[in-house]
């Protein structure tokens, strides 16, 4: 049985006014299960990701000013989101699901967060909603203690993993790709091993194909021996700041060309949340629901 790291402890928690960029989290979860896809014993809280783990990846400086809570307004502006003891245990948590998923991952074959994919934090700060970046955590986590050798990010969010990009620049065990809007957020693109910027309006024909010619070749090029994937489903048409025109049966096909594309090679694979800002969260949490019940029935 697959287990998903994910826990709302820190989210019903929070101030009623801040909930609600995150409450997809919780509602993904419930459709889930509505669905049948998953059972409440699948489930599990993977609790807080200790300093140590951080600092691996964040600056202790950065550390200690978020432990203290003692950003300037103007860094927390960049974040663009509230900072408090509840939201930086929210990050903390969300850390430990994808490091607590890479286990399921060696497990089954796939690993699940139910959040995560903040790949827009760097070492010393956060911005674009993202505190802490937990793909690079769990990345050097699994490095350092040689449970992988090589490691292969496949971030296929609208907006560049400009953290994630510039934290393992110089970290050749590890190499980052990127399909994203060429006219969108960061406006200052960081280089990944791999970037592939789509001029807006890119719909699923021609998305899908550059990502089916694309990843088989880099998955044999570059030998991983893991696999994080970023699936953001702000490639939708209907989303507020993307500018792809992806549909959500595209967003669908794009997911399992990579979960495929991971099964088909026995690649350990965990699958991270990302951005999602349709106008309509229906179809924000749609779109996140089919991606793990698409993983789930290929892995079960």
């Amino acid at each position: 049985m697959i287990k998903l790291a994910f826990s709302d402890k820190y989210i019903y928690e929070l101030p009623e006014g801040h909930r609600f960029p995150i409450a997809k989290y919780i509602l993904v979860k419930e459709q889930l299960l509505y669905r049948g896809e998953i059972v409440p014993e699948q489930l599990y809280d993977p609790g807080l990701c200790p300093p140590e783990l951080i600092t691996g990846i964040h600056s202790p400086a950065y550390w200690q000013q978020l432990e203290n809570l003692s950003l300037s307004p103007k860094e927390i502006r960049r974040i663009g989101i509230p900072l408090s003891a509840l939201s930086l245990k929210r990050a903390q948590n969300s850390v430990a699901g994808t490091i607590a998923s890479t286990s399921e991952a060696f497990r089954t074959g796939l690993g699940i967060n139910i959040g995560g994919g903040t790949h827009h934090a760097y070492a010393g700060h956060g911005e674009g909603f993202c505190i802490l970046n937990d793909i690079a955590i769990a990345a050097r986590y699994l490095l350092e203690r040689r449970k992988a050798g090589k490691i292969l990010i496949v971030d296929l969010d609208v907006h560049q993993g400009n953290g994630t990009a510039a934290i393992f620049q110089q970290e050749e065990r590890v190499f980052t790709f990127s399909i994203h809007g060429k006219e969108n957020y960061p406006l200052h693109k960081e280089q990944s091993d791999l970037d592939i910027a789509l001029p807006s309006g890119t719909g699923d024909r021609e998305y899908l194909h550059i990502l089916g010619a694309r990843l088989p070749d880099l998955i044999q090029n570059v030998r991983p021996d893991f696999v994080f994937y970023q699936a953001g489903v702000d490639v939708l048409k209907t989303d507020k700041l993307g500018k792809l025109s992806l549909s959500k049966e595209g967003c669908l096909q794009r997911d399992l060309l990579v979960i495929n594309s991971c099964k088909t090679k026995e690649l350990p694979l965990v699958i991270t949340m990302g951005g999602g800002y349709s106008s309509r969260l229906a179809d924000v949490v749609d779109a996140h629901t089919h991606t793990f019940a698409a993983a789930l029935q290929v892995y079960g």
